[in-house]
């Protein structure tokens, strides 16, 4: 039984029990629809409470139907039915009430829920628009700015700001089983309000519809749904309850069956199997109940907020009390920052920064569970730094290092216990990137690559595992990025042209644009480092603005001047000059703005073959989430490898091998033309 019926004198409470999370299969929704017809027939019956048991409400629909034909009963007219009912339904939310679960409660007359609570309309982040009334309904219940918001972004209110936005009906202290009953016995005592469907629809004025359309579109970039939502929304507002949900149904159809929709579910199945990857399936993971941060850096301070914001008392050490002073500094800094942008209280960052703990005392680790090291990328300097750990740090400590580039074996060379070793690729700034690449080494053991994961749970991170090689996943396919985006400048395309194009993509930056951001003289070091290797990475006009010292915003010019005190890109004659030198007599191409795109996006792709080729990545779905959550490919065109499977690996290969002629790009890999004939990219993990 997916829901129970009891009676509590006059009172039915339909209690759902379909775990984990109570989805709306079609079983639950049989049984809802099957309820309101029995208790609608039962006159000994005034009200009923509609609850849940478990960690959650309704959380939304069952992912297990994502991509098949839905069966009937279908949700809105589940939805109607509650709605309908002659005898007031109560929501008891606790948990979240998230889509089609917040639709189910908007069917209800009345909503309450626990101070825990929280409700949304999370549609628009797989590609679609609410589909059982949820765009109808909610400007009948809230302000239609408030339905804006919830709809087009995503975002969910707790219950504190959903009682505000008139969102629930009240928000019951202790048991809310008991209140929700106790509550319908009262609101039977006044006048019922209309059902949501027969109130009307939220007004707005003056120009809302052209502002709104503006901010939407502006966030969107380029995704399709959320200004489908907010034109569902208006429709809402401008037609009666019936023509409003049919415009609804008929969107969300369309969505549906959309290559947005396919390429974010993809994403979406993607997200909540890495956690959890079959390497590592049976395995226990370590408790890990304190942690240490070596380097106060930048990085390191990141790191160090991640894990105190996950509950962690952190220390942080560095090499002497200057360093360490400063090091606490960069950490009150970014919560500092919280401050400013209205995350937390001042109260809660000074428990947050009371909580990470400044020492020179490597002996002062001696009982950590675990150490991350993020000092300078230097082989050496970091070797020299688990020699110390491995020397004070229990031999059941697990021992990490961040490194964006260095071989983590070579690292953990000759150190004591290297079963406890492994890579952890922080992506900066530590506290905000959700990206977490975790690279073990040869000697690492199953329980601590488990350990990596949960770690990465915990700290609310998308973990994927990547092999050793020269950047790992996300650096590899960059370093493609950039060399491509220079032989562009070469071919005789401005800098302005190319970050425009990426921008048009989807990106939320061109390439010389975020390397102005970032930084010139990072990727310089890599490339000095990549030279002593023997390697020949190139960048020449790159190599020479570092030579001139040009590192982007922070010097005052890279690939674009800047006027000082502001982020503006500005055209630099400097600039134009190298390129200019540095092409010489290379021929000149004629490229749109899609043949720009193509020079970039289609050798990552062919980088990303290789990746999977050398099991650097196990999954294409592996690349994806780097790409996504590192880097900012456009999730809603799935990730790289989504986006070549989608458009079509045939024809990138025939782009590559055309493009490979005029010098443009290489030609593609063994595994990428092998691909192209099967139609998908191989799964390396078996």
């Amino acid at each position: 039984m997916v829901a129970t019926i009891t009676r509590d004198d006059g009172i039915a409470v339909v209690t759902i029990d379909n775990p984990p999370v109570n989805a709306l299969s079609q079983a639950l929704r049989q049984t809802l629809w099957d309820a309101a017809e029995e208790l609608e027939a039962d006159e000994s019956i005034v009200a009923v409470v509609l609850t849940c048991t478990g960690r959650t409400f309704i959380a939304g629909a069952d992912v297990n139907e994502f991509g098949k034909p839905p069966q009937p009963p279908y949700l809105p007219d589940v939805v109607a039915r509650i709605e309908r009912s002659k005898k007031p339904w109560v929501a008891a939310i606790h948990g979240s009430a998230l889509g089609g679960g917040f639709e189910v409660a908007m069917a209800c007359l009345f909503r309450v829920s626990d101070a825990s609570a929280s409700v949304g309309m999370p549609e628009v982040r797989l590609g679609l628009v609410p589909g059982a009334g949820g765009t109808v309904r909610l400007p009948r219940l809230t302000t239609m700015e408030t339905a804006v918001e919830l709809v087009t972004t995503g975002s969910s209110f707790a219950a504190t700001d959903a009682l505000e936005a008139g969102l629930i009906d009240t928000i019951i202290d202790g048991d809310l089983r008991a209140g929700a009953v106790e509550f319908a016995r009262q609101a039977l005592e006044n006048p019922l309000p209309l059902p949501l469907s027969e109130r009307p629809a939220a007004q707005p004025e003056g120009d809302f519809w052209i502002k709104a359309e503006k901010a939407v579109a502006a966030r969107a970039r380029r995704e399709e749904a959320p200004l489908r939502a907010l034109a569902c929304l208006r429709k809402a507002s401008e037609a009666d309850f019936e023509a409003a949900m049919a415009f609804e149904r008929e969107t969300f159809l369309a969505l549906r069956a959309s290559p947005q929709a396919a390429a974010l579910r993809h994403v979406f199945f993607a997200e909540r199997a890495a956690s959890r990857p079959p390497e590592i399936s049976g395995v226990p993971a370590r408790d890990i109940g304190s942690a240490a941060v070596v380097g106060g850096g930048t990085m390191g301070a990141g790191i160090a907020v991640a894990l105190r914001d996950a509950g962690f008392e952190v220390r942080l050490v560095e090499r002497d009390a200057a360093a360490v002073e400063r090091g606490l500094g960069n950490v009150a800094a970014i919560y500092g920052g919280s401050v400013k942008r209205g995350r937390l209280s001042a109260e809660e960052v000074v428990e947050r920064v009371k909580g990470v703990h400044g020492t020179e005392d490597y002996n002062a680790l001696a009982d950590t569970d675990l150490v991350i090291e993020a000092v300078f990328e230097d082989l050496e300097v970091k070797r020299e730094v688990f020699n110390k750990l491995a020397a004070v740090c229990r031999p059941d400590a697990m021992l990490a290092t961040n490194t964006s580039y260095l071989d983590p074996a070579s690292i953990a060379a000759g150190m004591e216990g290297p079963e406890r070793f492994l890579g952890l690729h922080f992506f900066s700034p530590a506290n905000v990137m959700k990206l977490l690449e975790i690279v073990p080494t040869g000697h690492t053991a199953p329980d601590v690559l488990a350990t990596g994961f949960a770690l990465a749970r915990k700290l609310g991170k998308i973990p994927v595992r990547a092999g050793i090689c020269d950047g790992f996943i996300g650096n590899r396919i960059l370093k493609v990025t950039r060399a491509q985006a220079e032989q562009l400048l070469l071919s005789g395309i401005a800098p302005h042209a190319v970050d425009a194009a990426m921008r048009a993509f989807g990106m939320p930056m061109g390439p010389f644009e975020a390397q102005d951001l970032g930084g010139l003289d990072i990727a310089a070091f890599q490339r000095r480092a990549a030279r002593d290797r023997g390697e020949t990475p190139f960048a020449p006009v790159a190599d020479r603005l570092c030579a001139m010292e040009r590192f982007g915003q922070k010097s005052g010019g890279g690939w674009y001047d800047y006027v000082k005190g502001e982020r503006t890109p500005l055209h630099s004659e400097t600039v134009e000059r190298i390129i200019g030198e540095e092409a010489g007599d290379r021929l000149r191409q004629v490229l749109d703005d899609d043949d720009i795109v193509d020079c970039i996006v289609l050798p990552m792709v062919n980088e990303g073959a290789k990746i999977l080729a050398d099991k650097v990545a196990l999954r294409p779905s592996d690349i994806d989430l780097v790409e996504i959550h590192g880097y900012g490919f456009p999730r809603w065109r799935g990730g790289l490898m989504h986006y070549a499977q989608a458009r079509g690996l045939a024809d990138i290969v025939a782009k590559l091998e055309s493009m490979s002629t005029r010098g443009l790009s290489e030609e593609p890999c063994a595994l990428l033309r092998s691909a192209a004939s099967a139609g998908e990219f191989p799964n390396m993990s078996g």
